[in-house]
């Protein structure tokens, strides 16, 4: 920066104030975002829990094939 007048130097530094301020204010709704992903992913593995206890105990109600065909057939 040498060879920058003062008013230079100040520009420059408010400047680089703002990039930063603009990258937080990404880096917080990113975040926000990741947050929201998270949450619903752990809703889906949970949601998955449960339908596969469900599926899991409707297992003797379920068909494994050996039930010979009905008489029509």
């Amino acid at each position: 920066m040498s060879g920058m007048s003062g008013a230079e130097q100040s520009d420059r530094i408010a400047e680089l104030e703002q990039r930063i301020a603009q990258q937080d204010r990404v880096i917080a709704d990113l975040n926000e975002m990741v947050i929201a992903q998270w949450q619903k992913v752990d809703a889906l593995e949970r949601r998955l829990g449960e339908l596969r206890e469900e599926f899991d105990s409707a297992g003797p109600l379920r068909s494994d094939g050996s039930e010979p065909p009905p008489p029509h057939y």
